[in-house]
């Protein structure tokens, strides 16, 4: 009986430790990612805890200590600063993604193509410089030779692509640049006009690991599930393109 009892209580024993060991090994992540990946990451993993916003705000929350075990942004720039100054590990491309220019559904200015941004009495809203999808927008106005006539229509800056598509969807503003991934989230409430091929620019997304995170096991795990085959097909379906662009 004491034999049984003893073995009883060593396998009691075991199980427990492996019931620690799997929960520490799925422990939740946190991870700061971009607005708009706000829709996509839950469908890819539902099982963390999510921080999205602006990418900018997001990294400078990392340099000031913020607990986060992995950061995802809408460039490659602001990673590859994290690492740079030792706070991420080297980023590497997971999506990429396409600026588009919003109006609403009724589209009440008449605007069809970007050079319709310039005209007298348009209500633009856009995104701050320091957000990725902000410097695109800057990027694309300077590519065109409009950012003297765009940017004297711009109402209001905002902290991230989200904000910026609800006004437009809301009807506060006449237009507004955000990605085509997030016109998609209000469907019926905006229509979306296409910046000229040559002078898209390349929006691509990095992710990294923090190093001030608590989990790098989890973390890498959640990485290798976005560049895994189903992670890839799930960010397509919800209209991101390809991390590398089919050779040709």
């Amino acid at each position: 009986m004491r034999r049984s009892l003893l073995a009883l209580a060593a396998l009691l024993l075991l199980a427990a430790v492996a019931t620690r060991a799997h929960a520490a090994a799925r422990a939740q992540l946190t991870v700061y990612a971009a607005a708009s990946l706000t829709d996509v990451f839950p469908k890819i993993d539902p099982a963390e805890r999510y921080s999205f916003g602006g990418s900018n705000a997001l990294a400078a929350q990392i340099q000031q200590g913020a607990p986060a075990d992995v950061f995802a942004a809408a460039n490659t720039t602001l990673p590859a600063q994290l690492f740079a100054r030792g706070l991420c590990s080297k980023p590497v491309v997971f999506t990429r993604n396409t600026l588009v220019v919003v109006v609403p559904a009724a589209n009440p200015a008449g605007i069809r193509s970007v050079f319709d941004l310039s005209k007298e009495g348009v209500k633009l809203v856009i995104a701050g410089p320091g957000v990725p999808v902000g410097s695109y927008t800057l990027q694309v106005l300077k590519q065109m030779n409009l950012a003297t006539a765009v940017l004297k229509n711009v109402v209001s800056r905002e902290t991230d692509v989200r904000e910026v598509l609800a006004k437009v969807a809301l009807g506060e503003a006449d237009a507004g640049f955000v990605y085509s991934t997030d016109a998609r989230a209000v469907p019926g409430k905006v229509k979306t006009i296409k910046v000229p091929a040559w002078a898209e620019p390349k929006v691509q997304y990095g992710i990294c690991l923090v190093s001030a995170g608590g989990n790098k096991a989890g973390g890498q795990a959640f990485v290798n599930r976005l560049l895994s085959k189903a992670g890839q097909a799930k960010l397509i379906a919800a209209g991101f393109l390809p991390r590398m662009k089919p050779k040709r």
